[in-house]
């Protein structure tokens, strides 16, 4: 079965190099493409306008050697993120356009790209073909007792030395996936059937590769270069500003990109069917889909606008989701997701209060709470003039005057899963809790720095204020959750935020869009939000993996940075306090079962998750998976014989819980009063009114 692929890459260097290098390995004048994708003239005309307009992106990289370099590794990691089909001598046939890229880009001469491109469509169509042989010979004679292992993730590893050790990889790769299915309880005709079908899935898709794929991908490697949210778009997806399902009529509800082969889930919007179904989550990778009860189609390395396509569809229909689940340790480990599709309704992303009593240290405390999914604004009837236009600002306003009236010791806004919004609103609702000042600066690419300011005097609301939020709090809430804490108007609780401190502007090309970053946001003490977020002042555990999620995850992220501060004052030092909240916060988790239960839960998924390689010995294989489920089983009847619930026998039983809660997630959704994240940030919030009353009182005395 090895013989096609030894001559293969004899065969294959010699066609597609021949005529674009010499011996010495300089470039010929004018290299011709070699292979069958080739670009066309509107390819090369868009190019040079794609390079005169990341002249003004933000980070003003310059089109030199190292920009050359940067897209050259880019490309490749795009191509083949996990090293399973070029070989090190393709990647050291490659090295003669390490700084040679910027020079043919200016010029817009496409040809390294699409050389690259056509040398990797011949390996994948080779490789793809040989591992559906494999399949279609059956398992009976593998051998899975032996001392082989996997490597996990091989987005670091070696390249494979040649054809061979390429043939070991994808053995072992193909042996993972079968040991992986067999302990999850799929027969070995079911394992046949769906290896093949996603593997011809695939190569049925390289097959239909086009010109426009190939610009596409290399565009992006270009863009992606300089910053991962700048895109380049083909005519055809070009209307997708950032490829957001919020932005379709009808969908799921969920923003996705692409990264290393996969479609990946960034955050899901407020209210839209995916965040109500509850199963699909951040950093899920999607693999296949299917509509209705119809098979499900492989989407892995598909464009992102084209698996955008299959997902949508009309209001009422179903489409299945087969995702690898974020943190999992084998790309074979998957769930099917089905959600109907459905309008993001506006009305479920709309701000709500609840007021929650609770005793702390012998007094009872009225916390009021306002949760708010989005940033949110009715655009078209701002713009008619009608009075009655619906926005996030207009809702909060309404809810602090009702709980101003229920005499609430403190206040909470929640900002949980909120991934941003309008900028207007959120500079609005900041002035509702300031008396006037700047709320936000933002520094162009040229250097010229704009502050957005508070124009309305007064505070509708003065009292005690803290702002929960976590991971997957982006972008507007984190600029608001900044002003906050530079005035010392309110103490931040939760997680570390995600870190989207960037402005992008969407330009018209002759030949498809770019969307590039051109802008940063700065708080008004001159610290950026861009790469670091918002670090809170008292931390509270979270089970969401910082390596997987947020903006310091993704490559060539824009780093943080500071300018000069705003013009603003303080309404106080909140900072002498932090010691003693954290004491006493600490303590009071400490032996929390909610919060020890998040602690336990993160500590043995990171712990899974630190494995590097994989054992292909089934019987040691069964032991781990039996240690890890018993070790899950402990942790989740801890929690239910906490909350007065029966513990859970087995495994299978818990995953049949979670599908039912999955089916009907509003039924299992915890109310406000039972949020131990909400108790604990009004324990916290007492604590700093304990200590400022404390602190006038021995002012006073002195």
């Amino acid at each position: 079965m090895f013989v096609f692929r030894k001559l293969f890459g004899v065969f294959l260097a010699a066609l597609l190099l021949g005529g674009a290098l010499k011996v010495g390995g300089d470039l010929k004048a004018g290299p011709e493409v070699q292979g069958a994708l080739k670009p066309q003239a509107v390819h090369r005309e868009a190019a040079e306008e794609i390079v005169d307009r990341l002249d003004l992106h933000y980070s003003r990289l310059s089109f030199d050697d190292a920009l050359s370099e940067r897209v050259l590794e880019q490309y490749l990691k795009d191509l083949d993120p996990n090293r399973l089909y070029f070989t090190r001598q393709d990647i050291d046939d490659f090295q003669v356009y390490r700084d040679k890229l910027d020079d043919q880009l200016e010029d817009g001469e496409l040809e390294a790209g699409y050389t690259i491109f056509n040398r990797f469509q011949t390996r994948l169509e080779a490789s793809l073909t040989e591992i559906l042989a494999d399949i279609k010979g059956g398992f009976e004679d593998w051998n899975f007792d032996g001392d082989e292992e996997v490597l996990v993730d091989r987005g670091e590893a070696p390249w494979a030395a040649d054809d061979e050790a390429l043939d070991a990889i994808w053995r072992r790769q193909l042996k993972n996936a079968v040991l992986s299915m067999r302990l999850n309880g799929t027969e070995d005709a079911a394992i046949q059937e769906r290896l093949s079908n996603r593997y011809e899935s695939q190569l049925n898709r390289v097959r239909q590769n086009t010109s426009e794929d190939v610009f596409q991908t290399y565009m992006n490697a270009l863009a992606q270069s300089f910053d991962p949210h700048t895109n380049y778009f083909t005519p055809h997806n070009s209307e997708n500003f950032d490829i957001s399902m919020s932005r379709s009529l009808e969908g799921i509800g969920a923003v996705l990109q692409y990264e290393d082969g996969y479609t990946k889930v960034v955050r899901l919007v407020p209210g839209g069917p995916a965040a109500k179904q509850g199963r699909l989550k951040p950093a899920d990778r999607i693999v296949a889909v299917g509509q209705d009860d119809d098979d499900l189609v492989n989407v892995i390395g598909m464009r992102l606008d084209e698996v955008v396509d299959m997902i949508r569809g009309p209001k009422g229909s179903n489409v299945q989701l087969e995702v690898i689940p974020a943190g999992s340790a084998s790309e074979h480990d998957t769930r099917t997701v089905t959600i109907t599709r459905n309008k993001v309704v506006l009305e479920e992303q709309a701000a709500k209060k609840e007021v929650i009593e609770f005793d702390h240290d012998g007094e009872t405390m009225k916390l009021g709470i306002i949760e708010i999914p989005a940033f949110y604004m009715d655009f078209n009837a701002f713009h008619r003039g009608d009075p009655n236009y619906t926005s996030t600002t207009r809702d909060v306003a309404k809810l602090l005057v009702e709980l101003r009236k229920e005499n609430v010791d403190g206040l909470v806004i929640d900002l949980r899963n909120n991934g941003g919004g309008s900028l207007l609103e959120v500079n609005k609702l900041v002035s509702l809790f300031i008396n006037r000042g700047p709320t936000v600066q933002v520094r162009e690419a040229g250097g010229r720095v704009s502050v957005e300011n508070d124009q309305y005097p007064g505070m509708l609301y003065a009292g005690p204020l803290a702002v929960l939020v976590n991971r997957y709090s982006a972008s507007a809430s984190e600029i608001f959750a900044g002003a906050m804490q530079d005035y010392g108007r309110a103490l931040i609780v939760g997680d570390q935020t995600y870190g989207k401190g960037t402005v992008q502007t969407l330009l018209d090309l002759n030949h498809g869009k770019l969307k590039m970053t051109n802008a940063k946001f700065y708080r008004v003490s001159g610290s950026s939000n861009q790469n670091l977020g918002i670090v809170p002042d008292v931390n509270m555990p979270s089970l969401i993996d910082k390596d997987q999620v947020g903006e310091s995850s993704l490559p060539n992220a824009l780093p943080w940075d500071e300018i000069q501060p705003a013009d603003y004052e303080r309404y106080q030092d909140l900072m002498p306090l932090l010691p003693a909240l954290r004491e006493r916060h600490d303590k009071r988790i400490r032996d929390n079962p909610e919060f020890l239960y998040v602690e336990h839960l993160r500590d043995l998924v990171a712990d899974a998750n630190q494995r590097h390689e994989l054992s292909l010995n089934a019987e040691q294989r069964k032991a781990w998976q039996d240690q890890y489920d018993e070790k899950r089983l402990a942790i989740e009847n801890a929690l239910r014989k906490y909350r007065g619930e029966e513990p859970i026998a087995k495994m299978e039983d818990l995953r049949k819980l979670e599908e039912q809660r999955a089916l009907d997630p509003e039924a299992g959704e915890e109310p406000m009063k039972q949020d131990p994240y909400l108790r604990e940030t009004g324990h916290i919030l007492a604590d700093m009114v304990g200590l400022l009353r404390e602190q006038r009182v021995a002012s006073e005395g002195s």
